[in-house]
């Protein structure tokens, strides 16, 4: 393991950014059986190349010094689902500013969420589109700026200070759709049920999804290789986006997104030890289907 983040960070910071509010488990959706009859699944997958033609798979984005890992979770699969199911003909870039200022059934912005509530919102309310900070991109690009998770970098670091965004249901000058119209919506939004097969089957046929895990202290220093918590204290649940699966030497692992930019662990993805459970990252996953 080497260093992310800057020796003096307070871990009381870092818990800032563990946004999965831990109440977030009595807001499941609807569990989605996948039939496991007849099904080959690959021994390692990637969604990146399996669905090359769908560029939001590879992006990392940076939710800065705020709580909204589980918004980002969220805008980050869904926009990859709405690329995969159009078969890379629709590619909208779902605004986690949007999500993280207008959902209030969704938690408490900046402070914590609910991954499961940021789903029902995408198919109740529907969420606009919204480029990284500064990016001039979409209807409501990210407000809150990038900040480097750790010491070397070139942005400033991290605060650990940030308050919610206020909620504009409208679009940034110079984007000619109007916010009604620039909202898109989910067709359907469910958990998977909490085993590595349901998960795999889900990943395979429909796209990444956003899980959520029990961050400790070992997990920030992360590099590479495959995680497996070790020491250090529980800083609080953390959401992501898992968008495929591996062994490596002889270790099952998950391959997942992280927010943190690309500054943070390989280039800002990890792997985590797959199928037992581990941290809790089988146990809390929500997707659901885009309506094009």
């Amino acid at each position: 393991a080497g260093r992310n983040f800057a020796e003096d960070i307070s871990e009381r910071y870092l818990r800032r950014l563990m946004g999965v509010h831990p109440d977030s488990r009595h807001f499941r959706l609807p569990v989605k059986i996948h039939s496991v009859e007849n099904e080959q699944l690959p021994e390692s997958f990637d969604s990146r190349e399996h669905w090359p033609d769908c560029p939001t798979i590879k992006e990392i984005r940076d939710q800065g010094s705020c709580g909204s890992c589980w918004a980002f979770g969220a805008v980050e699969a869904m926009s990859d689902r709405v690329c995969i199911h159009s078969d890379a003909n629709v590619h909208f870039h779902f605004s986690a500013e949007d999500l993280v200022s207008c959902c209030s059934s969704c938690g408490f912005g900046c402070n914590g969420g609910f991954p499961g509530g940021a789903w029902s919102y995408w198919t109740d309310i529907g969420i606009v589109s919204g480029g990284s900070y500064n990016s001039k991109q979409g209807c409501q690009p990210y407000q809150i700026k990038p900040c480097e998770h750790h010491v070397n970098g070139t942005r400033l670091p991290c605060s650990g200070e940030g308050s919610t965004p206020k909620c504009f249901r409208s679009c940034e000058k110079g984007y000619d759709v109007p916010y009604k119209k620039d909202l898109h919506f989910g067709a359907s939004s469910y958990s998977v049920d909490n085993n590595a097969l349901q998960m795999q089957l889900e990943i395979f046929k429909n796209g990444p999804v956003e899980g959520a895990f029990s961050v400790y202290s070992d997990f920030v220093q992360y590099k590479s290789g495959v995680y497996q918590h070790v020491t250090g204290t529980v800083l609080g649940g953390h959401a992501i986006k898992i968008i495929g699966w591996g062994t490596e030497e002889d270790t099952p692992y998950w391959l997942v997104a992280n927010s943190w930019n690309s500054d943070w662990g390989d280039h800002g993805f990890f792997k985590i030890l797959r199928g037992s459970d581990h941290c809790g990252i089988e146990s809390q996953v929500s997707a659901g289907i885009p309506k094009l």
